[in-house]
């Protein structure tokens, strides 16, 4: 009997051992520390990525030449679509909510919603038409028309062999003046890893 309980003690202090080597442990970390597990995309590729452009598109030449020749007004820019044409899964909104943000804190340039949050603004003044008071009643048509739009792709290259491997990732923005079609900005941002397995 006394053999069997010891038997029991000791499969379970084994076991208990093995779940307690196989837990996980997770570790609260700074959001500007630059930590690449996989060698995917990530944050830090992301912030790069807002803070080149952003600095790119903020200081070109384009802010001037439209305040010029419209008496210092400052530009009205949408962003539009950033297509992914690279071979992972890459939320462009990460880096674009950067841009924007630095679009609104510089006040370089003025920003409007444009795509699915345009849509929901105008279905709530649709709304309001029938369920808001008239004083308080927001009016169709009052909306701030954009002198540009950004747009970009975000492709990459793999290039491996073996156990080795070298991602490439370019990441594009246009700026393009919405009355004449002309392209006022082009920005890129690139970034290479190497991944040893």
């Amino acid at each position: 009997m006394k053999f069997n309980n010891l038997l029991t003690i000791a499969a379970l202090a084994v076991s208990g051992m093995f779940i307690t080597s196989c837990s996980r442990q997770v570790t609260r970390v700074n959001t500007d520390q630059t930590i690449d597990i996989s060698g995917s995309w990530n944050n830090s590729d992301s912030r790069m990525v807002a803070d080149d452009l952003t600095g790119k598109i903020l200081t070109a030449n384009w802010i001037g030449t439209y305040q010029d020749a419209h008496q210092g007004k400052r530009p009205t820019v949408i962003v539009g679509f950033v297509q992914n044409k690279s071979h992972e899964h890459i939320e462009a909104e990460t880096f674009l909510k950067d841009v924007e943000s630095s679009f609104v804190q510089t006040q370089k340039v003025r920003l409007v919603q444009g795509g699915k949050k345009r849509e929901e603004l105008r279905a709530e003044k649709e709304d309001q038409q029938t369920n808001a008071s008239v004083s308080s009643m927001k009016k169709f048509g009052l909306e701030s028309g954009a002198d540009y739009i950004l747009q970009g792709s975000i492709n990459s290259i793999v290039d491996a062999h073996k156990r080795q491997k070298v991602v490439y990732y370019q990441v594009n923005l246009e700026l393009t003046d919405i009355q004449t079609n002309e392209v006022v900005w082009i920005g890129e941002k690139k970034i290479a890893k190497y991944v040893k397995n």
